[in-house]
């Protein structure tokens, strides 16, 4: 499965400059025989199947993709968790370039978007507000007045 993988990553690194804009997300690929990479997602539509991270321009077309190969223990270290080191390797190819790479709140944190920003890579995407790394206060509701945003809350 891995050979099949790095033949199409290389294939489509070959024949495919990518866009300026990139997304990176996970997709689950219907697959219906026992194996031990099979997901079960019951909020999905596709509740059983084999899980992929891609890379895609905003057209659909993959530049680069991944198999979920269950708990990658060997890329995780105290300071990069799994989905860093999974957005980390799907966009080295495009290092030094300047693309801007969105992404949900399953992939984006601070130490991400900041290794992904040295490698003048430009992030955009939600965050959740228990991501590690994030400001105490971010997850407050803040107010537009006149113009500029000011927290509800009282700064004593």
């Amino acid at each position: 499965m891995r050979a099949i993988f790095d033949k199409l990553n290389d294939s489509y690194a070959k024949y495919y400059s990518p866009t300026e804009h990139l997304a990176v997300d996970e997709i689950t690929v219907l697959f219906k025989c026992t194996d031990i990479f099979k997901q079960y997602s019951p909020k999905k539509h596709m509740q059983f199947g084999i899980k992929l991270y891609k890379l895609c321009n905003s057209k659909g077309y993959t530049y680069n993709m991944t198999m979920y190969l269950c708990k990658d223990r060997k890329r995780v270290t105290p300071s990069i968790t799994a989905t860093h080191a999974t957005v980390t390797e799907l966009a080295a190819r495009t290092e030094h370039v300047g693309h801007k790479l969105y992404m949900d709140n399953f992939f984006s944190s601070p130490a991400l978007f900041y290794d992904l920003h040295t490698k003048t890579i430009t992030c955009c995407g939600n965050v959740r507000q228990n991501r590690r790394g994030m400001a105490r206060n971010f997850g407050h509701k803040m107010t537009l007045k006149g113009g500029v945003l000011r927290p509800r809350w009282k700064v004593s």
